[in-house]
């Protein structure tokens, strides 16, 4: 079954777009603040993977798609979703 964990920041309309979208999707998952103190120590797993901007700053928001065999997709944005939903057929 395809999970996700959703790392967004307040205020951010790029977050609050892909947590509309998510939200038509039937996807299962959490969203993780990174506000908060968890949410911080939470995203350490997955810095690696996460898109930077041109000064070094993570792009928000991080969507991790996992399954029973560990993480799928590390995406960005709505249309990152769309499209890697659709090229799973």
């Amino acid at each position: 079954m395809l999970t996700y964990e959703l790392f967004t920041y307040p205020a951010c309309q790029r977050c609050e777009d892909l947590k509309a979208y998510l939200k038509t999707t039937g996807l299962e998952g959490l969203e993780h603040s990174l506000a908060q103190r968890e949410g911080k120590l939470k995203i350490r797993e997955h810095l690696s993977l996460v898109r930077r901007d041109e000064r070094g700053g993570m792009v928000l928001p991080v969507l991790v798609l996992r399954d029973e065999t560990g993480v799928r997709a590390v995406l960005q944005s709505r249309e990152d979703v769309e499209a890697w939903l659709k090229s799973r057929g």
